[in-house]
């Protein structure tokens, strides 16, 4: 065991009755945290903060992960629920920058963990780019703090929290990217954004209106603009409701054989298990914050069975 796993263990780590809290050396060297609860367990990773499962007690696991990811510092990781932050998709300006900005890629500090009096695990991270590495720095080089507090119960709770320390106003895109296990895409649908405006990037991002629920048939890569209701995914055996708030939009996205073949990092028939219902702010949604604000952006998922 490492050094810094056992000095995050000594610092966070906590078993309580058959409650616990551990970090441990994950894939590439990453260190992963593991939690369990009587309600639930999760792994995360501390490169990006990223949550790989999240599995309620009696439930499969309801977050789907690549079995084709890479675990390597600096790399991104296919599945799960990467944070995009402070911007979505390529970069406006710079397309040289990386994908969906820099914090899903980079180290997270710990700041605390508890086991609440309802039975419920939390952990919060924090990343300050004023900390990170030049590269980083040149990337954003406003003064931001970035907040994110998990907690794993029957409900997954997410809170990511932007706080502008500095001297004027940010303009930043986010999404919390989750990707969820589905039974059959082709037997799935999403409801709840009946008619939205969306832009659809397979089709030059041409604005239309959705009609109905949505069923994925072919590749779909839409942003639902100004909207913050919840969402429904209904699958054969379970919905997964998505509820949010300081979110106006919301991005579905499956890549369909075609795109999923050429995806280095997603199995060949992944993309039939996995449907992207994300809580964003892109697009004309981007969020601006002032000088000495903040904003959260915060979600909550919950599982029911349909049969």
């Amino acid at each position: 065991m490492s050094l810094a796993i056992e000095q995050l263990n000594k610092n966070f780590s906590f078993r309580n009755g058959g409650n616990t809290l551990f970090f441990r050396a994950g894939q590439g060297g990453i260190p992963f945290i593991e939690i369990n609860n009587k309600q639930a367990k999760a792994t995360i990773s501390l490169q990006g903060a990223h949550l790989l499962d999240w599995t309620p007690v009696g439930e499969d696991g309801v977050i789907w992960l690549s079995e084709d990811a890479t675990f390597a510092p600096g790399k991104a990781i296919r599945g799960g629920i990467p944070v995009c932050w402070p911007w979505f998709g390529t970069h406006q300006n710079k397309a040289s920058f990386p994908a969906h900005g820099i914090a899903r890629t980079v180290s997270w500090q710990v700041t605390a963990t508890q086991q609440l009096s309802t039975g419920e695990t939390q952990i919060n991270f924090r990343l300050e780019v004023n900390l990170l590495d030049e590269q980083c720095q040149r990337m954003w080089p406003l003064a931001t703090v970035v907040e994110y507090r998990i907690t794993i119960a029957k409900t997954l709770r997410l809170e990511l929290t932007t706080i502008n320390n500095s001297r004027q106003s940010i303009t930043i895109g986010q999404a919390l990217h989750s990707y969820f296990n589905v039974d059959d895409i082709t037997g799935t649908t999403v409801s709840g954004l009946e008619g939205k405006d969306y832009l659809d990037k397979t089709d030059n991002y041409k604005r239309k209106t959705q009609v109905g629920a949505i069923v994925i048939d072919a590749e779909v890569d839409r942003v639902y603009l100004n909207t913050s209701d919840d969402a429904i995914i209904e699958n054969k055996k379970r919905k997964i409701i998505i509820k949010k708030r300081g979110s106006q939009s919301t991005v579905v996205w499956n890549p369909w054989k075609d795109v999923a073949e050429k995806m280095g990092d997603m199995d060949k028939a992944g993309y039939l298990g996995m449907l992207c219902v994300e809580s964003a702010n892109v697009a004309e949604d981007v969020i601006r914050i002032k000088a000495g604000e903040s904003h959260t952006l915060a979600v909550i998922y919950k599982v029911e069975k349909t049969g």
